[in-house]
């Protein structure tokens, strides 16, 4: 596996970067001891939207339910086809992607990973569709209720077939006219849609998928109704751990009334907080052969592209929260950069697993120990990395385009 790998150790100020179910900062415990967490969830969205501000033509995909609308546009816009069909089209591709909400029909239930010219092939395949399987999906999407949607459903390919072999065996009016029980929907639309859903994506992991979806090809996609849509992301994450020891702390505010009269006493509303501040370690991977083979479609000059960005994107992104009252944004203090022609993604959050302790700040101390870890392991292991850079050493364009130098 060829590899590009980012150690980072960042220090952010009072702050919530991340949110558990309560609203306090993430912690875990490593070492024995309580450290401050910031979760690869959140910093993967963090790192995902800086890579679209600084491409957005490569890094265009967009994750959310709400893609029933962006479908029948596209079928409207671009096809012609009535306003309603288009609707009622979208409707069953959204089903059988994602299952529609019952409680809001422009969404699905789950979030779908899809970009611009994704959408535009999910169009182009319901326009292809022939005359008769479109009137069937129109007369399913009008036979389907609300209410049956809302009832659990379990999908059986082989119970699909015998379904509907034996709703086309009929052929009676009256069976079509029949209300559709949410399992029954689901296996019609699945019936019409699988075929040609799996042999446009199917094409995609031979090809290479489309040239705006550089975020799906890093970050991956999982589509449990239809495997051929998973893409196995080729970036690698690790949750954020701070280096040190790190307890969550207690903010009380008080908020002034500022129509109060000034003879009254007292705050118009308190308050607390939780926050922490502390030092991470986190680590970022890309595993360059999965990308390149994701990416088959772009040019040597969009692939480099494409790889820069992620490593800009990843040095420079901080999760928003609380921006406003606790705003973080910091830059990193130190970034060592990897490339490796092969091996497997190694960590070094071991350097920490003895908490680092200083009365001298805690950056200079978190600095020494992982260098003297990386020493060891190359040193115990025999790691040879084709190149070794690191920030501050090298300016963030110098240290890019040394990496750069070895992707092709």
């Amino acid at each position: 596996m060829k590899l590009i790998e980012l150690h980072i150790l960042q220090s952010f100020p009072v702050s919530c970067l991340n949110r558990d179910d309560v609203g306090a900062p993430k912690s875990a415990t490593f070492g024995g001891v309580t450290r401050a967490r910031i979760s690869s969830q959140c910093l993967k969205r963090a790192i995902r939207q800086a890579a679209a501000e600084l491409q957005p033509t490569l890094y265009a995909g967009r994750r959310s339910r709400l893609f029933t609308e962006k479908i029948t546009e596209v079928l409207v816009e671009r096809h012609k086809l009535d306003p309603k069909v288009a609707e009622a089209l979208a409707k069953c591709a959204a089903h059988y992607l994602g299952k529609l909400d019952p409680k809001d029909e422009r969404k699905v239930k789950t979030l779908m990973f899809l970009s611009p010219d994704e959408f535009n092939c999910l169009a182009d395949l319901l326009k292809e569709l022939s005359e008769d399987d479109r009137n069937t999906l129109c007369q399913a999407v009008e036979r389907i209720s609300p209410e049956e949607l809302e009832k659990a459903e379990e999908t059986d390919e082989g119970d699909a077939e015998e379904t509907i072999e034996k709703e086309t065996s009929t052929k009676k009016t009256k069976e079509k006219e029949k209300p559709l029980t949410a399992k029954q929907f689901t296996k019609l639309v699945a019936k019409v849609l699988k075929t040609p859903i799996r042999k446009t994506f199917k094409e995609s992991s031979v090809k290479g998928l489309v040239k705006d979806a550089a975020d799906i090809a890093i970050f991956g996609r999982m589509v449990a109704s239809d495997h051929s849509l998973t893409v196995e992301g080729a970036g690698l994450f690790s949750h954020a751990l701070s280096t040190h020891k790190a307890d969550n702390d207690i903010d009380f505010f008080s908020a002034v009334d500022d129509l109060q009269p000034t003879e009254e006493a007292g705050a118009g509303m308190t308050g607390t907080l939780e926050f922490t501040s502390a030092t991470y370690y986190r680590y970022v991977g890309l595993n360059l052969d999965l990308l390149k083979q994701h990416l088959a479609a772009l040019s040597a000059d969009e692939f480099k592209s494409v790889v820069e960005t992620f490593v800009r994107a990843s040095i420079l992104a901080v999760p928003g929260a609380r921006k406003n009252s606790m705003n973080a944004h910091t830059l990193p203090c130190y970034v060592l950069g990897l490339v490796k022609d092969k091996g497997q993604p190694l960590q070094l959050v071991n350097a920490f697993e003895k908490p680092v302790f200083s009365k001298n700040g805690l950056m200079d101390a978190s600095i020494t120990a992982l260098k003297e870890h990386h020493e060891q392991l190359k040193r115990t292991w025999g790691i040879q990395p084709v190149l070794e850079v690191a920030i501050p050493d090298k300016s963030l364009d110098d240290f890019c385009k040394e990496i750069i130098a070895h992707v092709s």
